[in-house]
This record gives C-alpha cells, structure tokens and sequence, in this order.
C-alpha cells in the first residue's frame, strides 16, 4: 500500500515494521546531573574507527544537554528490562532516583544487567530533517551474550524467538 508522503502516522507505522532493538542513551547535563532516554534509532557506523550512532528529536528538552555533553552512553536493553525502557520513554520527576547505574566515560551512566553497554566520545551531530543524528566513538564496550534483548516491532515490545 502507498500512504502520500504527508500522512506521518501511515509513515510510523510502515516504518515500525523493522524490528529494532532498544537502549537507554545516558549523559550527565552540565549542571552534573544524568539525564537519560529511551530510543530505538541506534546503529553501528564503523569498526574503523570505532563509530555508532544515535539520534534524537530537535524538540527534546534534552537535546542541547546530550549535544555539550563530553561524553554518553548506550545501554542495550535485555529483555528483562521493558519496565527500565518504559521509565526512559516517559517523563517522571527524575527517571534515576532508585536505579542501580555506574558512571562511564565522562560520567555517563552505565546500567548493569544489559545486553551490551557502549561508552562513547561525543565526536559529530548532524541536523537531519526533524531529528539530530549522534556520530560517537566507541572508548569502552561490554557485553553478556546469555542475555536475550529487548526488541520493538510494530508499536510493541518483542522478544527473540529461534525459526
């Protein structure tokens, strides 16, 4: 089916038909404070050097914070952690208070308990459309490869399942 190009939700929804995993990107703002959200447009951009990417909404709040942030980190999702996901989407008070996390590189909060966790420079941003792309270089990673991540496809949560 073909949407004309000015019906954005007929446009989120087809886009929503590639399944993506989800991460929690974290920074600290400059008055020291994490801030964090939850987003599923992250990508692997080179090995050489090591680049991904990341990007954002130019009306978040936090856009100017992420963007004059030395440093953030990406946190990917494992299963198990839908409710960490849900609290990152929306806006409480401080979305931090009684999380477990670690400072990173440059401060920037670190989960335990993910899939993989990137810690990364801030190198580039670019103004793309409606949205800021993040260019970082990867300084630090880990992983747990027996956790199973937290996927999203068609507006809902998923998990992986073996064909």
């Amino acid at each position: 089916m073909t949407q004309a190009q000015t019906d954005t939700r007929a446009l989120r929804n087809a886009l929503g038909r590639f399944a993506t995993g989800i991460a929690v990107v974290t920074a600290i703002d400059p008055d020291g404070h994490p801030i964090g959200l939850t987003v599923n447009s992250f990508s692997a951009v080179s090995l050489e050097p090591p680049l991904v990417l990341w990007c954002l909404d130019n009306g978040s709040h936090n856009l100017e914070a992420f963007r004059r942030a030395s440093h953030h980190a990406i946190n990917i999702l494992s299963v198990a952690q839908q409710d960490l996901s849900n609290r990152f989407a929306t806006w409480p008070t401080d979305r931090f208070v009684g999380l477990p996390w670690h400072p990173g590189a440059g401060g920037a909060p670190v989960f335990p308990a993910c899939c993989s966790s990137f810690e990364v420079a801030n190198e580039t941003t670019h103004v793309a459309g409606d949205h800021t792309v993040f260019i970082g270089r990867i300084e630090k990673f880990s992983e747990t490869p027996d956790l199973a991540p937290l996927l999203f496809h068609a507006g809902q949560y998923r998990k992986l399942a073996d064909l």
